[in-house]
């Protein structure tokens, strides 16, 4: 279907307004589902045009007003927000559905939700940003004040596009600083239509600003001499190009989260029903393009092969049910984005063919579209792609372990660092293994969820610096020391 000119705005968002691109490159999008076209002319960004958003948001915090709204006025802003994006939850969740296949109910029903109590909780931090001060012992008293960076942007994957407009721009917001966001070209459409509500809620020209666009777009902003941070949430490839271009310009500050290959350890006293449920269920969520998704499954060998014909059934069942349109209220299990993931993906089922055991799945389900079966390998070989690399869809890998200490090996036998989960009753062991795991976050008897309070993020190759949280408004604010010099006469 395609969209009607009055459902999308297709320009750039600057300035607080909709302005057409001064390139000619044009997007189309395409529904996963069916294959259908979506939208049509959106404008993609050029250097020039990021020049005309930096522009505006150099203004917004040196000159314009923004530079002088109090934390209270700033956290008024964001609240105003909040709750006009609750208010066109509906639409706002069918853009963000149709060009990516997501189904809409998850959008609706935890997307949208998780962005209003994020915006929320950083308008609380608004007008609480502390400084420090220190005795003069030593003849100089001094002051610590925390000041926001500046201009900072952000550019965010296709598969939650929602989450990165919270966790990368309300922090800012709260610490006063402005932001450049860039969709990917895959999901656009979401952020064109909440753009419009930055400014209704009492956010001034420069402040928030949304570009659409590919490479060029994104190279533009890593590279730009008048930004001072940049979030970026994709893949490696595309994390080292950001940073690359960070250091080459004007070493600004880079928050990169690139992924992972998380693995799930399960212990033979692990709770079955929560430990089977997390890691079939709680895998295929978003049809596995989920970045903490446990896509690396140890399972103690004596209660393997039970615990596999557990999963297999939960995979079997999800297939007999997917397929059906995402814009459908029940509709829980979607297609990947588009046909280049597809290929990507069933390109690594091939693999997986020839280096482990099929269990179940790996084909097409239907005739269009680009809806996988749920795939389960088991017993991949060691240096398998499949067991190493992320696939980012509904395949997933499991190997058997004797002890403790083989399966933290195992888990631990990773370029990646994102996440990992652990199922057992004994909570002095699942404690110890949690310490013991090199990842930024760990969860015990769930699938692990950001918490909006605590820090989200990677070691190794799964990037650098924190979201959400207190770290996560700390990544936008400058520590400045000023000395008072106390016995100068």
């Amino acid at each position: 279907m395609v969209l009607a000119p009055e459902d999308y705005n297709g320009k750039l968002f600057i300035n607080n307004e909709f302005v057409a691109s001064q390139g000619s490159e044009r997007l189309t999008l395409t529904n996963p589902w069916d294959e259908s076209t979506v939208a049509t002319d959106l404008h993609a960004a050029n250097a020039t045009d990021i020049d005309a958003a930096v522009a505006a948001s150099v203004h917004a915090v040196k000159k314009g007003p923004w530079k002088t709204f109090t934390g209270a006025q700033r956290a008024a802003c964001m609240l105003k927000f909040a709750d006009l994006v609750e208010q066109n939850i509906d639409k706002l969740a069918r853009l963000e559905s149709l060009p990516t296949g997501r189904p809409f109910s998850m959008i609706k029903h935890f997307d949208l939700p998780h962005l209003l109590q994020v915006y929320r909780y950083y308008a609380g931090w608004a007008d609480k940003i502390a400084g420090k001060s220190f005795a003069e012992d030593n003849g100089v008293y001094k002051i610590v004040r925390y000041e926001p960076v500046g201009v900072c942007a952000g550019i965010a994957s296709w598969n939650a596009t929602f989450l990165y407009v919270a966790w990368k721009i309300a922090p800012a917001l709260a610490a006063g600083c402005s932001f450049i966001f860039k969709a990917s070209e895959k999901s656009p459409l979401g952020v064109l239509g909440i753009a419009p509500l930055f400014a209704e809620a009492g956010f001034p020209p420069g402040v928030v600003q949304f570009v659409t666009g590919g490479r060029e777009a994104g190279a533009a902003l890593a590279s730009h001499m008048d930004i001072a941070k940049i979030s970026f949430t994709g893949s490696v490839i595309g994390g080292r190009a950001v940073q690359q271009a960070a250091l080459k310009s004007n070493l600004k500050h880079c928050t990169l989260e690139l992924g992972g290959k998380s693995p799930a350890l399960v212990f033979n006293d692990a709770p079955l029903e929560a430990a089977v449920g997390g890691v079939s269920q709680g895998f295929l969520a978003n049809s596995g393009q989920i970045c903490v998704a446990s896509s690396r499954v140890l399972i103690q060998e004596d209660i393997a092969p039970k615990f596999i014909e557990a999963v297999k059934a939960q995979f079997e069942s999800v297939g007999k049910s997917i397929g059906s349109d995402p814009l459908e209220p029940t509709t829980t299990h979607g297609p990947v984005v588009d046909k280049a993931q597809y290929d990507r993906v069933m390109s690594y089922i091939d693999i997986g063919k020839e280096d482990a055991q099929l269990v179940t799945g790996g084909a097409r389900k239907g005739n269009k579209g680009c809806v996988i079966e749920p795939t389960l390998f088991s017993n991949p070989k060691a240096d398998s792609r499949i067991w190493t690399e992320e696939i980012f869809g509904p395949v997933l890998s499991i190997k058997t372990f004797k002890t403790e200490e083989e399966a933290i090996a195992l888990a631990n036998e990773s370029t990646y660092g994102l996440a990992s989960v652990i199922y057992t009753t004994n909570l002095t062991r699942g404690l110890r293994v949690a310490s013991a795991l090199e990842a930024g976050g760990i969860s015990i008897n769930a699938p692990f969820i950001p918490e909006i309070q605590a820090p989200f993020g990677g070691v190794k190759q799964s990037g650098t610096g924190r979201e959400l949280g207190e770290e996560g408004l700390k990544a936008y604010l400058e520590p400045k020391s000023i000395n008072i010099h106390m016995n100068v006469q």
